[in-house]
């Protein structure tokens, strides 16, 4: 049964305009070479790969790095050890109703204030530190960075580089070259393993959409090699890893705390992101995924499945631009730090301490003003010589 299945799946006339098929994709004994679905197979180590490098890389590169530039963590209250409103925190909710605290206050003996308190305190403890954020970013960083360029250099004098239609010239029958190979291996490997490690990484606002976007990115990068898109496929990698880098080097800058560097870096992503994935993308690559080829041949199923992933891309594209503008907000007069708005933040105490130090003061001052502890009655006793 699986085995009629899996043929009818990948029948010619599913994948392929009609008159084409996977017998155009055969190698030649003249030494051209296509790409094949069990290629992908290597992706796995080369994940495992980055997996291992990954942790030595953090080890011994990001962390003395984040020594160098200043990276301090800030100093967070511990919850005091509290058996009762433990077990609740693990079995039932981290973030209790009020009605919850109003009955955990009455078992404990505690005040709700404090109970509140030893929440957000046990809540703060379970969050990412600042290292831990900084060394995955410092990961990030330099695998774009380095993978942008090495696209960049294996596009850069080849004709659908500057020209959209070549992308479609002869196909499928393009056969496959060296640097595509690479590129797409070590590109799938790595988006691979993040989606390995996204339980692990530090969890943020939008952490479904990244995980839509890792699985569309894969689905995407595999099915364009499966079906020899590959030309149209080493373009779009190469616009996303063109803004990347500079959002991972942001962030790095904003948890040192170099705040006009992380500023002026953030500026230009939100300029490349713009134009790369707003602008380039939907105009120049979905152009040419969509209403190029229909000049070329009749619409089948693989012509919708691949636009129909870019389609999500582009939505999860105006989606994290959204993102950056409120971001950007933060750009105003007044404001002199780009946050991630993905991050989870700390929950601060100060305010309600504040709140405490002003009951505590009015408690002690209601009936007059405090002077070195004690009240101006015990204050004006002069000493006798």
């Amino acid at each position: 049964m699986l085995q009629g299945l899996r043929a009818w799946f990948w029948q010619d006339w599913l994948w392929f305009p009609e008159g084409l098929g996977w017998a155009d994709l055969e190698n030649k004994d003249g030494g051209e070479v296509f790409a094949k679905s069990e290629d992908l197979w290597v992706t796995l180590p080369i994940a495992l790969c980055f997996l291992i490098i990954r942790q030595v890389f953090e080890w011994k590169v990001a962390t003395p790095l984040a020594t160098l530039l200043g990276v301090r963590e800030k100093v967070r209250v511990e919850a005091s050890h509290n058996p009762l409103l433990e077990s609740y925190f693990r079995s039932a909710s981290k973030h209790p109703a009020q009605s919850a605290v109003v009955t955990l206050s009455k078992q404990s003996g505690w005040s709700e204030r404090q109970v509140q308190r030893w929440f957000r305190r046990r809540r703060n403890q379970e969050r990412p530190n600042k290292l831990k954020k900084f060394r995955e970013a410092s990961w990030r960083f330099t695998f774009y960075l380095l993978a942008f360029f090495a696209g960049l250099g294996a596009l850069v004098d080849k004709p659908w580089f500057y020209e959209k239609e070549e992308m479609w010239k002869g196909f499928p029958k393009m056969p496959l070259i060296p640097s595509q190979y690479w590129y797409y291996m070590i590109e799938l490997g790595f988006y691979i393993s993040l989606l390995f490690s996204v339980a692990s990484d530090v969890k943020r606002k939008d952490f479904k959409e990244q995980i839509v976007h890792h699985v569309a990115t894969i689905l995407l990068i595999s099915f364009s090699w499966v079906v020899n898109y590959i030309r149209a496929g080493t373009m779009i990698m190469l616009i996303h890893d063109a803004s990347d880098y500079l959002l991972e080097s942001a962030k790095m800058f904003n948890y040192a705390g170099w705040r006009n560097t992380c500023n002026y870096i953030f500026i230009v992503f939100a300029m490349v992101f713009f134009i790369t994935r707003l602008i380039l993308f939907p105009f120049w690559i979905m152009h040419a995924t969509i209403v190029y080829p229909l000049s070329l041949y009749p619409t089948f199923f693989g012509y919708y499945f691949f636009n129909g992933l870019l389609m999500v891309l582009q939505c999860l594209h105006i989606f994290w631009f959204l993102l950056i503008l409120r971001m950007a907000i933060k750009f105003l007069p007044g404001n002199n730090i780009v946050e991630d708005e993905r991050s989870d933040r700390d929950e601060t105490d100060d305010s309600e301490e504040e709140e405490d130090e002003e009951e505590e003061k009015n408690r002690k001052t209601k009936n007059g003003p405090v002077q070195n502890g004690h009240s101006p009655l015990n204050n004006n006793h002069r000493k006798i010589d």
